[in-house]
């Protein structure tokens, strides 16, 4: 489902971003909005796929999986269910993208060493739909994941919480 975003929703992204445990009255001091906005938005973000779990994000690395690979495959074609489904029997392999290009797949995996990366290099070979992998080792995180610059670009001007101004940070009703 595609959704559009304003600033509002941008501006409670960020604030849920910077403090992931803050509440909904928090946010509406923040924001500058009632609550019952605030709801409302969270709730509407949510039911349109935009906000798509309230897990914590987790540090792989910190949790004693310090190696990490990007594997790119070429999948036998047609192979599309099975090559998932030998993948997510895998626990290393912590996502993997359908591409185009010279690969099928591009998967992100974490292990504690370069024996158990190796190991789980073999399994994903096992597969018999995989033709053939390639992986890179990863050697430091450049760009953490992040999603909120490209929202930022897309933003809609605020619409129904009037008393919002991104750029001020002042009420309408102070101005």
């Amino acid at each position: 489902m595609t959704s559009s975003v304003d600033e509002l929703d941008v501006a409670l992204l960020q604030a849920l971003h910077e403090h992931p445990r803050i509440g909904d009255l928090e946010l509406s001091r923040i924001t500058r909005v009632a609550r019952a906005t605030v709801q409302s938005r969270l709730r509407r973000l949510a039911d349109a796929g935009v906000i798509r779990d309230w897990a914590p994000t987790l540090d792989i690395a910190a949790s004693g999986f310090p190696v990490q690979a990007i594997v790119t495959l070429e999948i036998a074609q047609g192979a599309l269910d099975d090559v998932r489904a030998d993948l997510v029997a895998i626990p290393e392999v912590l996502e993997a993208h359908v591409t185009t290009g010279a690969f099928d797949v591009v998967c992100r995996v974490a292990t504690a060493s370069h024996a158990q990366l190796q190991d789980v290099l073999v399994r994903i070979d096992q597969s018999a739909s995989v033709r053939r992998s390639t992986s890179v080792v990863v050697l430091s995180e450049l760009i953490a994941p992040r999603h909120l610059p490209l929202l930022e670009t897309r933003a809609t001007p605020a619409t129904r919480a009037p008393a919002y101004r991104q750029e001020s940070g002042v009420s309408a009703t102070s101005e």
